[in-house]
Order: structure tokens, then sequence, then C-alpha cells
């Protein structure tokens, strides 16, 4: 009997990357194709739908700065990530190779080429990623979440498709959750979330903003945020002092779900986060990451404020005083948070992954 065809799916190790990457391979897997992943070291805690025996690793290494020295060291290491990719891809002799951003992508991509495999590239922000952008002019197809992104670049234009970011089951079944409408004495569910990379900012200012809020807010506010493990016990302090109902905690597994449950999310504007509220429909204050080289996290929150669906505060303006009044005014006027969640939610799209996966198998030719 023949094996059915197949997909290579590459990711960065971070659940950005791994989290499209994923969704992308349950519907592939639904459809009788063979999946695995290759990434690096990190994507074993990430990954469900993957099990250790589906996952191969390849060295990879992400370029900083230009110091000579580190360069060359990443450099080597790249290469040696794409002669081991190379050797992979000749025993596996899969029908594609999909990425979907971050450095570790870019030597099961490279040898793909090098190789004639068909290849293919997904980003989920609103600019492309750097490791994606590296690869642009080398891959068969590119796959965006938004449309637009390559528009000024005609040559990369005519190969992408939008598909929208790819949904694992967990965020569909959040999206069928209704918004529920904030009753003007009623509790007041608040999620402050701040990602791999901004969680220290959050509990710099949320407290601060929650101190500046009005008492009758206080005895409303029901709050979940995360918080780094070292940074507990002074944010513990201050809603314990204010007798704020709060859960705190350095990761949520069921972050799907209490989003859905949130009547305001407060929280970075990584691709994922932004694709997820969108698709859930809630309304959201965006504190995108600053100093990034693309600025990617003010691009992608810019997709949200532009549908109506969030505000967004840069970093340099986010102190516990605009926070309050921000939190203050949504929360005064529950209209306004009903009109902005479903503002959000018509910028969601629910069909991301069967959409890749149909350009995965037209590129495949499978």
């Amino acid at each position: 009997m023949t094996e059915s065809p197949l997909l290579l799916l590459a990711a960065g190790g971070t659940g950005g990357h791994l989290f499209p990457a994923e969704a992308l391979g349950a519907v592939l897997m639904k459809r009788g194709y063979r999946v695995r992943l290759v990434t690096d070291e990190r994507a074993v805690r990430y990954s469900g739908l993957f099990s250790n025996d589906m996952i191969d690793v390849v060295p990879s290494e992400t370029l900083r700065g230009r110091n000579p020295l580190s360069l060359a060291r990443t450099m080597a290491m790249l290469g040696a990530g794409a002669a081991k990719a190379g050797l992979l891809i000749r025993k596996l002799k899969p029908a594609a190779v999909v990425g979907f951003g971050g450095y570790p992508t870019l030597p099961p991509l490279m040898a793909a080429k090098l190789l004639g495999v068909p290849t293919l590239i997904h980003d989920s922000n609103a600019v492309l990623g750097r490791a994606n952008r590296l690869l642009s002019s080398r891959v068969n197809a590119i796959a965006t979440s938004l449309p637009g992104v390559l528009d000024r670049d005609p040559a990369l234009a005519s190969k992408a498709t939008t598909t929208g970011t790819p949904m694992r089951s967990n965020i569909l079944a959040a999206a069928a959750v209704p918004y529920s409408t904030p009753e003007t004495a009623g509790a007041f569910r608040l999620l402050v979330v701040g990602g791999s990379q901004g969680a220290r900012v959050m509990s710099d200012i949320v407290p601060g903003a929650i101190e500046q809020l009005e008492p009758a807010l206080w005895s409303r506010l029901s709050l979940i945020q995360q918080v780094r493990e070292e940074d507990m016990p002074r944010v513990r302090a201050v809603y314990g002092r204010l007798k704020i109902q709060a859960e705190l905690a350095p990761f949520f597994s069921d972050l799907p779900a209490r989003l859905a449950a949130s009547h305001l999310v407060v929280s970075r504007s990584g691709a994922g986060t932004v694709a997820e509220l969108a698709a859930i429909g809630r309304p959201s204050i965006l504190v995108p990451l600053p100093g990034a080289i693309d600025q990617d996290q003010f691009a992608n929150a810019g997709v949200l404020v532009d549908a109506g669906g969030a505000i967004r505060i840069p970093q340099s303006e986010f102190t516990p005083h605009r926070l309050a009044s921000e939190i203050s005014a949504l929360a005064a006027e529950p209209q306004r948070l009903v009109d902005m969640a479903a503002n959000a939610r018509k910028a969601g799209r629910l069909d991301a992954a069967d959409a890749l996966a149909d350009l995965v198998v037209k590129v495949a030719g499978i």
C-alpha cells in the first residue's frame, strides 16, 4: 500500500510560530496526509499535536548584531542546520516544506530549495518577519494572514495569498462563545497577558493603574493577570491591599477560554494574540513591544485599531494614569465594549487553516 504524501512543517520554537503550524497540521492530518515538524529544542514544551516521534530538531541560530565573530558563529550554525536538514529531507522525501517564521525555519527551507522540493512560507504579522523576509524571494509561494502585506513588492505580491492565521481547535471553540455584555453594577472581567516577552511591563504598570481606579470599580473587578514568578510578591501585595479579586499565574494553559470569558483584555500585540482576539472577538488595549526592528507589533495592533476593536498605547505612553483612564472609560460604557467586540470579530477569520491547507496541497502538487 502506498504511503500518503508527507508534508514537513518548519517553525521557530515559540507559540507564535508553532501554534499556526499545529493548526495546519491538524487539518492536513484530517485530510489523510502525514505531517512532521522540524524546529529547535524549545518546541517540545509548546506543542500538543506533535508527539516527540513526529519532531525533528535541527541546529539553528538567531542573527544578532554585527559582531564578526557572532555572525561567523551564526552562519556556521545555520550551515550545519542546513546540512542536517538536507539529509533529513533526502530521507523523508516530503511533498513540500512549509515555514512559519523564526530562524529555525531557515535550514530546512534552504535545504528544500537546493533539493528542488516545493516550498511555502506563512507569516502571521502585518509585516514579514526577518527569517521569512530572507526566504521570501526563494520560496514557491507566500501565505499572509493579512491583505496588503506585500503590496509594495510586486515580485513577492504575485506569489502571495491571504489565508488568515490558522487557529487551533481551542481557539475555534472559544470563538463560538458570544461576548457577554458587562452590566453597569455587575462583575467586570479584566484579563492581562504579556506573552513571552512582555509580562514584566504589565507587572510594573497594571497594579498602579488598578490602584487609581474608583473604589466602586474595585468591588466589580474580576482580574486575571499573567505575572512572572519574580514579580508575584509585589503584584499580589497591591491587589491584596485593595481587596481586588485577582488570579495571578506565570502561564495559563487555558488562555483561549479565559479570553472568551473576558470583558476587556490588556495585552502585547504579537501576531498570534491579535489573530486570536479577532477570531474570538474581544475588545482590547494593546501595548506593542517597543524596539522591534520591524515594528511588527505596532503594525499588528493597528489592524484591530483600524477595525475599531482595540485601543493602542505605545509603551512610552503606557503609564498607570493612562491605563486607568482607559479602563475607567470603557467600564462606564458597556455598549462601546460590545461594539469593539463586534468590530474585532469582523477582522477575524476562522477558516484560515483550511485555506492554508488548500494552498499547501496546490504548491505540493498532490
